[in-house]
C-alpha cells in the first residue's frame, strides 16, 4: 500500500508550486497528472518538427518574484526574457505604437490626441496605484469577513490599513474602479477611440464580458500587476516556451524529494468519515494520503472527482453556480519566414511586441455581440506575438513561431458542440484577420494548431476553455473566490484543499494560488512555513 503525506491532483504550474513548497517543508508529496506531459496550460510542445509551441499560456509577467526566489527557479533553468512594447493597427493603415519608453509613447499618443498624451501620465499613475494595492494582497490568504478568529481579524485590519494608505479620495476611486467597465474607465482619461482601444484589450482578455460590461476595469488591472526584472507591468517570454515555467517548478519539487507522475488520471477523491484518505486513479489503483490538493476548478473537483454524498448540499449548488464561461481561442503557427506588416515596415522594433488589430471600442463590443449570439467573433480581437523575434530557440534558424490569442470564442456554437468544420471556419476567420495587416502571412504558414474552447477543455482541463478557471468579476474575487466559505484554500472535507486559479488571487501564470494553498496546509499541519507571505517593493 503506497502512502504519501500529500497528493496534488494536476501538474499545472499551481499544482506544481504547491507540491514544491510542501516538499521543501519535508512532506512526502505526489503530483498526479492525467496527460503524458506536465504543465497544464503552462506547457510547451513540439507539434510540428523543430517548432516549439507555447500551446496555451504564452507570455510571462504575473509569476510572483517571491516564488521565483524562494524556489530558486533560475537555478532550475527558468529564464524570462523581456520583450518590448506593442502596437495597435488601425483600419486606415496607421498604427499606435506602445513603446516602452514613456516619453516616446506620449509622443506617439499625441499623434492621435494631445489631450490624451497628457492624460496618459495620470492614467499610468492611477493604474499603478491600484496595482500596488492589489499586489500587497496577492500572497496573503483572504480574511473571512464573517469570522471572529484572531487571524481573520488581523487580516481584515491589514486589508483596511492598505486601503487607508490611499487616502479618502483614492479610496472612493478604488471602490468605483472595481465596479466600472473598461470603456467607462478609459473614457475618464482619453478621448481618442484608437487610444482607448489600445488599452481596452487587457480588460477583456479571457473574460466573457464586453468593454461596456461592469467589472472589466479590474480585469485590466489583473494583467497590469506583474513584473519582469523588477519592472512593473512588463512582460516577457520564458526561454524555450512557457513549459519552461512548469519544468523549473517541477525540478524544484523533485529536488526536494517530491514525485511527479504523468499518465495518471485521477478518477475519484476518496473520503471516509468526513475526511480525505487519498485518491483512486482511473485505472483502479488507490494512493493514500491524509491531505489532497486539487489544482482543478470547483466544478471539476466537487462535481467530477467527488461523490456528492460526501459534500454539503450548499457546496454542490455553489459549484454548479460558479461562473466559468469560455470566451477565448488560441492558434499556434509555424512560419517559413518573418511575415511583413506594411504599417510598421521591415525591421521595426515593435514587431517583437504585442500586435493588436481592433482600433475602436465599437469593434470590441460588436465582437462581444457575436459571442452572445453563440458564434466566434467575425472581426475578432487578436493578441498576436512572434516569440522567435525574442527567443530564437523555438524555431529553426530563419523560421518563426507565431502565437495568436483570440477573443471572443464561445464554448458552444449556437448552442451545440463544436465540430471540426466549425474549427476550420474559425481558423479561416483568424487567418483573414491577420492577412488584412500582413498580406504575405498565409503563404508562410507551414502548420497551425487551432484550439477552441473544445480543445482547451478536452486537452487541458479548462472548463469551457476559461483560462482563469472562473470569471474575474468582483463577486468572485478575494473572500468570494471561488465562493464564500471556501476562500481560504480549504475544502468542505477535512484534508481537502484547492490550489488552482479558481482560488485567490485568480488566473494567469502567477503561482500565488498554489503557494498560498501550500502555506495553509503547512499551518494546519503545524509545520514550519516555507512559503513567502506578503509583498514588498524590493
Amino acid at each position: 500500500m503506497t502512502r504519501y503525506d500529500a497528493i496534488v491532483v494536476g501538474a499545472g504550474h499551481n499544482g506544481l508550486t504547491s507540491a514544491a513548497f510542501l516538499a521543501r517543508a519535508g512532506l512526502r508529496v505526489l503530483v498526479l497528472e492525467r496527460n503524458p506531459y506536465i504543465g497544464g496550460a503552462t506547457v510547451s510542445r513540439e507539434l510540428h518538427p523543430n517548432w516549439i509551441y507555447s500551446n496555451c499560456s504564452y507570455v510571462c509577467s504575473l509569476l510572483r518574484p517571491e516564488i521565483y526566489r524562494s524556489l530558486e527557479l533560475g537555478r532550475h533553468g527558468l529564464q524570462v526574457v523581456p520583450y518590448g512594447g506593442g502596437v495597435t493597427f488601425t483600419r486606415d493603415g496607421d498604427v499606435l505604437g506602445g513603446y516602452v519608453d514613456k516619453d516616446v509613447k506620449r509622443r506617439e499618443i499625441a499623434r492621435f490626441s494631445r489631450q490624451d498624451a497628457d492624460a496618459y501620465l495620470r492614467y499610468g499613475r492611477d493604474v499603478m496605484r491600484q496595482c500596488r494595492l492589489v499586489r500587497a494582497l496577492l500572497m496573503r490568504t483572504p480574511p473571512d469577513p464573517t469570522s471572529l478568529r484572531p487571524r481573520d481579524l488581523r487580516e481584515l485590519v491589514h486589508v483596511a490599513s492598505e486601503f487607508g494608505k490611499l487616502g479618502e479620495a483614492a479610496i472612493y476611486d478604488t471602490l468605483r474602479f472595481y465596479m466600472m467597465s473598461i470603456a467607462d474607465y478609459l473614457g475618464e482619461y482619453f478621448e481618442s477611440d484608437v487610444v482607448k482601444a489600445n488599452f481596452a484589450g487587457s480588460g477583456i482578455i479571457g473574460t466573457a464580458l464586453g468593454v461596456q460590461s461592469p467589472g472589466t476595469a479590474y480585469v485590466l488591472l489583473h494583467h497590469y500587476m506583474g513584473e519582469v526584472d523588477g519592472q512593473m507591468g512588463a512582460w516577457g517570454f520564458a526561454r524555450g516556451g512557457m513549459g519552461a515555467v512548469a519544468k523549473a517548478i517541477a525540478s524544484a519539487c523533485t529536488a526536494s524529494g517530491g514525485e511527479v507522475r504523468v499518465d495518471a488520471p485521477v478518477g475519484r477523491i476518496l473520503v471516509r468519515r468526513g475526511r480525505v484518505t487519498g485518491v483512486a486513479l482511473a485505472n483502479g489503483d488507490e494512493v493514500f494520503a491524509p491531505v489532497v490538493l486539487s489544482a482543478l476548478d470547483p466544478k471539476r473537483t466537487f462535481l467530477g472527482l467527488m461523490d456528492q454524498a460526501d459534500l454539503p448540499p450548499e457546496i454542490v449548488k455553489r459549484a454548479r453556480d460558479f461562473k466559468i464561461r469560455g470566451s477565448s481561442g488560441k492558434l499556434n503557427i509555424a512560419l517559413d519566414g518573418l511575415p511583413s506588416f506594411p504599417a510598421l515596415g521591415p525591421g521595426h522594433p515593435l514587431l517583437a511586441g504585442d500586435m493588436h488589430v481592433l482600433d475602436s471600442l465599437e469593434r470590441f463590443e460588436k465582437a462581444y455581440d457575436d459571442w452572445k449570439a453563440g458564434t466566434w467573433s467575425k472581426d475578432p480581437y487578436l493578441d498576436l506575438l512572434i516569440p522567435t523575434m525574442t527567443d530564437p530557440t523555438m524555431a529553426p534558424p530563419g523560421k518563426h513561431y507565431m502565437s495568436v490569442f483570440v477573443q471572443y470564442v464561445p464554448p458552444k456554437v449556437e448552442g451545440r458542440d463544436w465540430t471540426d468544420a466549425d474549427r476550420d471556419a474559425f481558423r479561416r476567420t483568424v487567418f483573414q484577420q491577420i492577412s488584412r495587416y500582413s498580406p504575405d502571412f498565409e503563404r508562410l504558414v507551414l502548420h497551425a494548431e487551432v484550439r477552441t474552447p473544445r480543445e482547451l477543455e478536452a486537452e487541458v482541463g479548462l472548463t469551457e476553455g476559461n483560462i482563469f478557471q472562473g470569471e474575474l468579476t468582483f463577486d468572485q474575487l478575494l473572500f468570494n473566490r471561488p465562493f464564500p466559505g471556501l476562500a481560504q484554500y480549504r475544502g468542505p472535507v477535512r484534508g481537502l484543499y484547492l490550489c488552482g486559479s479558481a482560488t485567490h488571487p485568480g488566473g494567469g501564470v502567477m503561482a500565488a494560488p498554489g503557494a498560498n494553498a501550500a502555506r495553509e496546509v503547512l499551518l494546519d499541519l503545524r509545520r514550519p512555513a516555507t512559503v513567502p507571505e506578503g509583498w514588498s517593493d524590493d
